[in-house]
Order: C-alpha cells, then structure tokens, then sequence
C-alpha cells in the first residue's frame, strides 16, 4: 500500500456553504470544493480532506462566526483546528478575492507558521455565559437609547408639556411617563407628545426588567466560571464575564500571560526615538476586553489601597497619568490571566450537530 501524502486544509466559511482546499507539504495546490453548512456536508467535507492524504491540521476563517460549527464538528472528530485570519489587503490586492483563493489562503497560513492560534472551544459554560451576555448589552444598549429619545421628545414638545418634565430625575420620570394618560387626540401635537413619551417610559421599564433578569443568570454562572477571578479587588460580574468571553472556555491556548495581555490591547507598544525612551497604548487587541481592565484599573484607583499608593509614586516620578493607567492595566492583565487558567470551566454537553466520523 503506497504511503499517504502529508496534506493540510483550508476552509472559507460562509452562511449556506464552506469553500475547502488542500495543499501539499511543499504548498502546491491539489483541490478545492464546496460544500454545504449542515451536519452531512460537514461530514463530507472532512472525509473529502482525509481522501487526499493524511490530514495534518485544518486551518478555518471565522473560527468566531461563521466557521463556529465547522470547528467543533472537526475539533470532535481529533482534528487539528488553526483559527486563521482574513488576508490582509495588500494579498487581496496582489491575488485577488474569490473564495478558492481565500480557502487556498487559510491552508497556506497554516503550512507557512502565520497562522499558529488555536479557536475557542466554544462548548464551556463561557459560551453560555457569551450567549447572555450579547443579550443584556443589547439591552443596555436599547435602553441608554430610550432614555436619550426621551430627554430629546421632551426638549422639543409643546410647552406644557416640556416644562414639566424636564427637570425631573430619570428614576421618578419614567414612573411618571409610564402611568400617565396623555390622551386620545393624537392630532394635538402636545396629545402625541404624551402617548410618544408613555411609549418610551414604558420601553425602559421593560428594558430594565431584561436587564435585571440577565444579571440574576450571569451572577451564578460568572461564579461559578472563574470564583476566584470575582473575588478581586475592582472586578465586578461585568468585567469577569467579559475577560473569560476573551480567553474562552479553552484558556490554555494562549501561550502565556504576555499573549493575554496582547489580546487585551494591555502590552505596551514601544514608542522610543532618539534620547526619548517610552512606550505608548496598544490600540488593537479586543477593545472589550481593554475596557474591562479600564474600569478595574478606575475602580481599584478609587477604592484600593495598594493601587493608590502605587498612584501616588508613580506621579511623584512624574509619570503622566496616561501612562499610570497602561502600567496597571498591565498589571492586572498578568493577575487576570493567573485565575483564568487556575480555574478549569465545565464542558457543555455535546450539541446534535456534532456527529462523530469513523
């Protein structure tokens, strides 16, 4: 029996079907082929992969999105799973975009060593924790829009209406939006004003309810994820939910606490030149996750002892404030990064689309 050929796989995911190529251990190009996005075209997408040769490692675009299920399909059937990035623009340029070059593209990642990050398992409880989460910053988001489409009704109705609204609190009206009676003559501008206003209060109202549900579920499970991570100073249920969302049910795959702070945008970029010697904000990374170490950075500045006088040093070295902050958030990247993988998370049961191959 010949000897099988070492290949590596290529995948562009899309919505209604995934695009897969193959490459040779020397890069040369041997197949690509579509196929669709349920459990069977899944099936025969890695049996298609496996009939070129011995299968190495599969690299997948959209490890986070559209390839979410492609990964773990393959992932549970011992494949090895690269996350790979979209070209950049100056590929895209040079090689054009269609979706065999995109998929040839992921394998070739993948061989070269650019592509080398390991996809979030997605099958943890920091995935049931993700799903709420997106739920209630919807909410929050829905609802601080409200509040302003109030205040902004207000400034611009009639008269009585306006003034005696306008300097009440936001607690005490929307209370009084909510029950009010504006009316039924909704030709009266004042009329419409009212019924606009009752409207919105009472979207706020259920608002604030989804948000209050959301974060009686989250609490436990936050928890319950990483107990030791909400145990710190200045690390509320928000903040911890968002970091483990960043590492994932699988924080093992990051390298070390410096490719933490990376992915948080916390590592400082150098900015040195000449006799100036400094570093600056990193303005990539997860943006999320960033501003969660922010306000842990504000909180404990506010409330935490050993963060204040190591405030109080800083600026009597004259460190500018800017500076301060990147230097804790640093700080508490490393702290972070220490009870993420210190505290396993629980694997979810497995979904029926994830049917093994044999």
């Amino acid at each position: 029996m010949a000897e099988q050929i070492a290949v590596v796989g290529g995948v562009d995911t899309h919505t209604d079907f995934h695009q897969a190529a193959v490459i040779d251990p020397i890069g040369r190009h041997l197949a690509t082929e579509s196929f669709p996005t349920d459990p069977d075209g899944y099936r025969r997408l890695l049996d298609w992969l496996r009939s070129h040769g011995e299968l190495v490692a599969v690299g997948v675009e959209g490890t986070g999105a559209y390839g979410a299920q492609l990964a773990r399909f393959l992932r549970s059937n011992q494949v090895t799973v690269i996350d790979v990035d979209r070209p950049d623009r100056r590929a895209r340029r040079k090689n054009g975009k269609c979706d065999p070059v995109d998929a040839y593209a992921a394998a070739t990642a993948v061989l070269s060593g650019r592509a080398c990050g390991t996809p979030k398992t997605r099958d943890g409880i920091v995935e049931a924790i993700r799903a709420l989460r997106v739920v209630r910053r919807s909410a929050v988001k829905s609802r601080t829009q409200t509040i302003n489409q109030i205040r902004t009704l207000i400034i611009t109705a009639p008269a009585d209406v306006r003034e005696r609204l306008r300097t009440l609190p936001t607690a005490e009206l929307i209370r009084t939006l909510a029950r009010s009676r504006p009316g039924t003559d909704l030709t009266d501008p004042a009329c419409a004003a009212r019924t606009a206003l009752r409207r919105l209060a009472r979207r706020y109202q259920y608002l604030t309810e989804e948000i209050a549900d959301a974060d009686a579920e989250l609490g436990p499970l936050v928890a319950q994820a990483a107990p030791d991570l909400v145990a710190l100073p200045g690390v509320g249920t928000e903040s911890a939910a968002q970091l483990l969302i960043t590492a994932g049910d699988n924080p093992g795959r990051l390298a070390s606490e410096a490719s933490f702070a990376h992915l948080c945008a916390a590592a400082p970029v150098p900015a040195s030149s000449g006799r100036t010697h400094r570093h600056r904000l990193n303005r990539g990374g997860d943006r999320q996750a960033n501003n969660a170490l922010h306000m842990i950075a504000l909180v404990r500045m506010r409330y935490d002892t050993r963060t204040q006088a190591y405030v109080a040093r800083r600026t009597a070295e004259g460190m500018p404030k800017k500076d301060i902050l990147r230097c804790l958030k640093r700080f508490i990247a490393r702290e972070v990064y220490k009870h993420l993988t210190s505290t396993p998370t629980t694997p979810l049961a497995n979904s029926p689309g994830l049917l093994l191959v044999g």
